[in-house]
């Protein structure tokens, strides 16, 4: 049976959820003609720190008018959250089994200035996928259009609020060692950063044994 496509929103380093997709499909679009929407993984990623789980958000220009294009939005420099970020996610993993072989892979987006939002996450996305030697196919899209019966639509479906999540019958979160979890057990759906950081090579497995097949 051949998998259907699926859509997805754009996302900041995306939680576990979001990756499994480009495991299960063999072909997922990227929406790059909708509205931006805060509070979302658009600009945002979730990793798990010394005292819990911890929001890091970048910011982004403020255009003309409330409505602006998510290939249009400008990344915000004004402040210096690139050090933060990073200095965080050290913090964070520098204990962790595979910080010092990945680190090299990801400290350059917190070194270098990206204009677009929509450019930063596709660089991110597409290093974490030739980490997980991963080859899916992703398209962007060119017009905000309904979607086609023949793909799932998911822009809104991942949430880093649970209230507004939708339900995804195909995901379960599947364990695996975290750094803190002494202190608080597991914790799911983090950033990808997470599951990398502590699994390594493991991660597409633990990507794998996520996916449920009705």
């Amino acid at each position: 049976m051949i998998k259907p496509d699926i859509l997805l929103s754009t996302a900041y380093f995306p939680p576990v959820q979001y990756l499994s997709k480009f495991v299960d499909h063999p072909s997922i679009w990227i929406e790059t003609a909708e509205n931006f929407t805060k509070q979302t993984y658009r600009n945002r990623t979730i990793i798990l720190a010394a005292n819990g789980p911890e929001s890091l958000i970048f910011p982004v220009e403020k255009g003309r008018s409330r409505k602006q294009l998510i290939k249009d939005i400008r990344i915000s420099y004004d402040t210096n959250w690139q050090h933060i970020h990073w200095q965080a996610i050290v913090s964070a993993y520098q204990s962790s089994p595979f910080f010092e072989v990945l680190q090299d892979d990801f400290r350059p987006f917190f070194e270098k200035h990206y204009s677009f939002l929509l450019d930063f996450n596709q660089e991110i996305l597409q290093t974490v996928l030739d980490i997980l030697e991963l080859s899916t196919t992703i398209k962007l899209t060119e017009d905000f259009e309904e979607v086609s019966p023949n793909c799932l639509n998911f822009r809104e479906a991942i949430h880093p609020k649970p209230q507004k999540a939708l339900p995804d019958s195909q995901f379960e979160a599947q364990p695996y060692a975290q750094v803190f979890d002494n202190k608080f057990g597991f914790t799911p759906n983090l950033s990808c950063l997470d599951l990398l950081f502590n699994s390594g090579s493991e991660s597409y497995e633990i990507l794998l044994k996520s996916i449920q097949h009705d």
